[in-house]
C-alpha cells in the first residue's frame, strides 16, 4: 500500500494529517519588519530549518500597533493554526505572554528574555564593547559612535545597551565618552550615512575612529566619507555590528551576530520544545569581530621638521 501510494505520488493531505496527530506541522514567526535585511536573513535561517523537519511557516507582521498586536495574540493565534512560536526582536507585554501560555504553546525569543518565556539573545553591550576595544587597541582615541534612535529602544532596549558597552570600553581605556562624537538613525544605510556626514563634517572633531550599532549604518558611514573625502582606513577607521553580507564585499570590519545562525538555532530550539516538551532556559548567543580592510592602526604623528 505504502510503495503504490508513492509510486503513485499521493500525499497525506495536511487537513488529515493534522487531524490524526493533534498538529497542524507549522510555527508562527512574529516579526516587527519584513523588510530590513537583518530580519529576513534571520528568517531565511528560520525557515531553512523547519523545512528540513517538515513543518511549514506562518508569519505575523506584528507592527508596533496595539491593535493589530491584540488581534493576532487573542484571535490568530486561538484558531491553532501553529503548534508554537518563535518571536524575533519583540518583547512582549503580559497580556501577550498569558495569552500564549494559556494555549500551551512553546514559545520562543529571539533577541531578548522575559521571565516565564524561553529565550535567546546576545549580549547587546558586549558586541559594541568589542567593536570599540578594537579601534582603542589600535590607538584610536577620538571614536565617534553612530547608535540606534529612541524609537527602538521599545524591544529589549538595544540602542541603550549598545551604547552602554562603547562607553564601558572607552571607561576602561581612560577615554572619556564624548557627546559631540555620538549621532542617532534608524540602522539604515541613509540614516548612517546622514549621521556620519554630521559627525565628519564637524570642524575640529578629531575624529579617527567611528563605531556604528549596525553594519547598515557603518555602511552609510563608508558613502559618507567617501563623499567628503575622508580616506578609509587612513584616516578614519569604522566598525559596525551584525555580519551584513555586503560587508565582505565593501571590506567592513565588524562584529558578525549571524543572524542566518540564530534563525537556525531559534528554530532547532523550538523544534527541540515540540519533541521533548522541555524548556531549554535561556540560551547566549554567540558573535565574533571579523577584522577587514575598514579598520588599521592609528599613524603615529609624525615629527614636526
Amino acid at each position: 500500500m505504502i510503495q503504490a501510494a508513492a509510486e503513485l505520488g499521493y500525499v497525506v493531505p495536511a487537513a488529515a494529517s493534522s487531524l490524526a496527530s493533534g498538529r497542524s506541522r507549522s510555527v508562527g514567526v512574529m516579526m516587527p519588519d519584513l523588510h530590513r535585511w537583518f530580519f529576513n536573513t534571520v528568517l531565511t535561517g528560520i525557515s531553512e530549518t523547519l523545512s528540513r523537519a517538515g513543518y511549514d511557516l506562518t508569519l505575523y507582521n506584528v507592527a508596533d500597533d496595539a491593535a493589530v498586536r491584540r488581534e493576532i495574540f487573542g484571535s490568530f493565534l486561538h484558531r491553532r493554526r501553529v503548534d508554537a512560536v518563535i518571536a524575533v526582536a519583540l518583547e512582549l507585554d503580559e497580556w501577550e505572554i498569558q495569552q500564549l501560555l494559556t494555549l500551551g504553546l512553546p514559545v520562543i525569543l529571539l533577541g531578548g528574555e522575559q521571565r516565564g518565556v524561553d529565550g535567546m539573545a546576545i549580549d547587546d553591550r558586549a558586541v559594541t564593547q568589542l567593536a570599540a576595544e578594537h579601534l582603542l587597541q589600535l590607538g584610536h582615541r577620538r571614536i565617534g559612535y553612530i547608535g540606534g534612535d529612541e524609537i527602538f529602544d521599545r524591544d529589549y532596549h538595544v540602542p541603550t545597551r549598545r551604547r552602554e558597552g562603547f562607553d564601558a570600553a572607552l571607561r576602561a581605556w581612560g577615554a572619556e565618552p564624548c557627546e559631540d562624537l555620538v549621532r542617532h538613525a534608524d540602522f539604515t544605510i541613509e540614516g548612517g550615512y546622514a549621521a556620519a556626514k554630521q559627525l565628519l563634517g564637524t570642524p575640529g572633531s578629531g575624529l579617527t575612529g567611528l563605531v556604528a550599532a549596525s553594519d547598515e549604518m557603518a555602511l552609510g558611514a563608508l558613502l559618507a566619507a567617501g563623499d567628503l573625502g575622508v580616506r578609509v582606513p587612513e584616516q578614519l577607521s569604522v566598525v559596525g555590528v551584525d555580519g551584513h553580507e555586503l560587508g565582505e564585499l565593501l571590506g567592513l570590519t565588524t562584529v558578525d551576530q549571524h543572524p542566518l545562525g540564530q534563525g537556525r538555532r531559534a528554530a532547532e530550539r523550538v523544534l527541540h520544545r515540540l519533541e521533548s516538551g522541555h524548556d531549554d532556559g535561556p540560551a547566549d548567543l554567540p558573535f565574533e569581530l571579523v577584522v577587514r580592510r575598514s579598520t588599521a592602526a592609528l599613524p603615529q604623528t609624525r615629527p614636526a621638521e
